[in-house]
């Protein structure tokens, strides 16, 4: 008998490639790789329309559409991590010296109040340097993924045919959060970052406290969780493995073309952490402060136990 076969969508990424390249296998089923790079709005279609078997998805995306009523589960395979001390600009003549002057006034959001940088950001303006979100006028240039979402009173969309950076660069709008500087088209000088080098500010934010942002996780539609008990443990088994080997791949140097990814990994890798903790155990503390910065913010109206977001068989593993 030949394996069930799940179309899966994922971005391609060195922890994920020994799965791509057939190098690591999913015991008792095979994967069709779909790869999101090139597809046209998989996370929301899957968050609309369920539309795979397996996908990975973005963090906040996930926690929103569980909220209202996705019917499909998260698995503690946490494949992508950034951090986003960087994704905060400023119009350099917007006499802005503490971001507690934001308090008042409109800043944009790429894309959509849910997206998890967007969260990430604004956790940093408010618990690093204790900015009152709930006074400033979030302008957001994008709808949401989740369709039903009711954003907070405090929430606006830019007006269309605007463009965020332009904005901020012409001097409509003081602050952006979403973009980074390698976003922004060199002509735009009046964009500076509130932290010159995001990276290091990251990393300082890890050596201090531990802080590591997860963006991307993996999800599993329900119905097929119910008609495959053995697979999220087979999931995360492979995963693991694949991540394996990317991390031994990396410590040894033989990353071929890194990118800033891969140097962000091997950043934390020379401290002596794992740069992918998989399961919920290595990661209990980060998720559960997230979930109350996405309360505190209103990107969720009800807290919710950490647990009941992932499948439960896989609530003890690590990876």
């Amino acid at each position: 008998m030949s394996n069930p076969l799940l179309p899966t969508v994922l971005r391609m990424q060195g922890n994920v490639a020994p799965l791509e390249d057939g190098r690591v296998s999913v015991e008792g089923f095979d994967l069709s790789i779909l790869n999101e790079s090139t597809m046209k709005g998989a996370f929301r279609r899957m968050v609309r329309s369920h539309e795979f078997e397996v996908s990975e998805l973005a963090l906040t995306t996930y926690v929103v559409a569980r909220e209202y009523g996705a019917r499909f589960t998260a698995l503690p395979i946490f494949l992508v991590r950034e951090f986003h001390h960087g994704a905060i600009l400023f119009n350099r003549h917007a006499g802005i010296t503490d971001p507690r002057q934001l308090e008042g006034q409109r800043v944009g959001v790429d894309r959509g109040f849910t997206v998890t940088t967007g969260v990430w950001a604004r956790s940093i303006l408010a618990d690093e340097y204790g900015v009152d979100l709930s006074k400033i006028t979030w302008v957001l240039s994008s709808d949401e993924h989740v369709e039903n979402f009711e954003p907070p009173a405090n929430v606006e969309y830019l007006e269309e045919g605007r463009e965020l950076r332009e904005e901020l660069n012409n001097g409509a709008l003081s602050c952006v959060i979403g973009f980074f500087p390698h976003d922004i088209p060199a002509n735009y000088e009046n964009i500076v970052a509130l932290y010159p080098d995001g990276l290091q500010a990251g990393l300082d934010a890890f050596d201090a406290r531990g802080h590591y942002p997860i963006n991307h996780l993996m999800v599993v539609r329900n119905d097929i969780l119910d008609a495959h008990p053995t697979l999220p443990r087979a999931l995360f088994d492979a995963f693991s493995q694949s991540k394996a080997l990317y991390v031994d791949a990396l410590r040894a140097g033989l990353i071929k073309n890194p990118d800033h990814i891969d140097d962000m990994h091997r950043r934390i890798l020379d401290r002596g952490k794992d740069p992918l903790p998989y399961g919920l155990a290595p990661n209990r503390e980060l998720l559960e402060s997230y979930i109350e910065s996405c309360v505190s913010q209103g990107v969720l109206k009800n807290r919710v136990a950490l647990d009941d977001l992932f499948e439960p068989s896989t609530l003890d593993l690590v990876g």
